[in-house]
């Protein structure tokens, strides 16, 4: 996500949920338990639990492509053109499709998701719980009310659609909580204040962020949207770099995330040095891959601004699938990062988009085209396995 101007970009805690104690099976176990006294007590029917959906499939060999194809200062305007462009710029289909839906305007993106389905991709929805992009105010949606139910209505509602949309969708919920450039990170509700009496030790912060995002869960999955497939999607570095700020701190539980995602750019600000692909990626995929070692790991952004002056954007750009492919052992997907934007501290311009320079677009068409990049998405059929968001295919077929 384009982070403007960047570098400047109650209730009792609880714990993780233990594995064996998935919160959401047992709110549908106590839903069809209440079903059943009503029809006692009645004589009518019992209500059916909602049958099972598709999930999105992990490849066994190979990793899915995909963008963020510049969809508007809200990050939410999809359309089939700029998806079209970019796969003609690329040379390559895309199989997943990312684009913003804020919790401000009130709807699950049915038209966006639907016209992603048409193209051929999966969504990848960042789902964040503010009015627009940019409102640091964000006084409607503080993530102490989420747990509290405050917005229980809308997210049914919104789970409710999802669920009848009926294909794969992956969902990243507050994104990069471990920056201090979104109103849900953690840095904003207790920070590093340590949570009285917890051992080992946790922090009111990261424990704020994961009684919210357990909670979004839960309802999502006792509405039966059980087509999505929840991504956890932490920033490649902390900020503040503190040991309370880490990526397991905000970790909700296995049981709450089906894949491990992370944000991992080059330079994207004339003001800060240049990053290599190693800086970016390696160290942060270990630190996201070491939180469950079964988990499939996606570059849920990925990029790089071009600035000829500090480094040349065409070889990082080749640096950075030679490592995807051979350094990053899980990973699954990547999502590039295709924007331009102007900076409003100092008018200046970050252009990450793949076209920045001809070297550039080069670099970019020359990885993608290798056979490890897989340009269509695959499902899994909910009777192909108790766990479906964890079954794998074969990258051939």
């Amino acid at each position: 996500m384009r982070l403007v101007d960047r570098p400047l970009r109650h209730r009792h805690p609880v714990a993780a949920a233990p594995r064996h104690a998935r919160p959401g099976l047992a709110l549908r176990a106590a839903a069809l338990l209440l079903s059943l006294v009503a029809t006692l007590a009645t004589g009518a029917e019992p209500t059916p639990p909602p049958a099972p959906l598709p999930t999105l499939a992990i490849p066994a060999q190979g990793a899915y492509t995909g963008v963020y194809a510049d969809f508007g200062d809200s990050e939410e305007e999809v359309t089939l053109a700029k998806i079209e462009a970019f796969s003609a710029l690329v040379d390559k289909h895309q199989a997943l499709i990312a684009f913003s839906n804020h919790w401000g305007t009130g709807r699950f993106p049915a038209a966006e998701v639907r016209l992603i389905d048409g193209y051929g991709a999966a969504p990848l929805i960042y789902w964040n719980p503010w009015q627009a992009r940019n409102d640091m105010a964000c006084p409607r949606f503080t993530i102490e009310q989420i747990p509290a139910g405050d917005w229980d209505s809308y997210i049914d509602a919104w789970a409710r659609d999802a669920r009848a949309f009926g294909k794969p969708l992956l969902v990243a919920w507050g994104l990069e909580m471990n920056g201090k450039w979104f109103p849900w990170s953690g840095v904003f509700h207790g920070g590093g204040t340590p949570v009285p009496d917890s051992e080992p030790t946790r922090y009111q912060g990261p424990e704020a962020f994961k009684r919210a995002y357990r909670h979004v869960v839960d309802r999502v999955r006792a509405a039966g949207a059980s087509n999505i497939s929840w991504v956890f999607h932490a920033n490649n570095t902390p900020d503040p770099a503190e040991p309370w700020n880490t990526m397991a701190a905000y970790y909700p539980g296995s049981d709450y995330v089906d894949w491990l995602g992370v944000s991992s750019y080059g330079k994207q600000f004339p003001g800060e040095d240049w990053t290599s692909v190693t800086t970016a990626f390696r160290a942060p995929h270990a630190e996201l891959a070491a939180l469950d070692p079964h988990k499939p790991t996606l570059l849920a952004e990925w990029g790089i601004a071009e600035f000829p002056a500090q480094g040349d954007k065409s070889e990082w750009i080749e640096e950075a699938f030679s490592q995807m492919e051979h350094k990053l052992p899980r990973l699954k997907g990547a999502i590039f990062w295709h924007e331009k934007w102007r900076n409003a501290a100092d008018q200046s311009t970050s252009d990450c988009r793949v076209d920045s320079s001809p070297d550039a677009l080069e670099a970019y068409r020359e990885g993608v085209a290798r056979p490890f990049w897989l340009s269509e998405p695959q499902d899994v059929s909910p009777a192909a396995t108790k766990h479906p968001a964890i079954h794998h295919v074969d990258s051939a077929h």
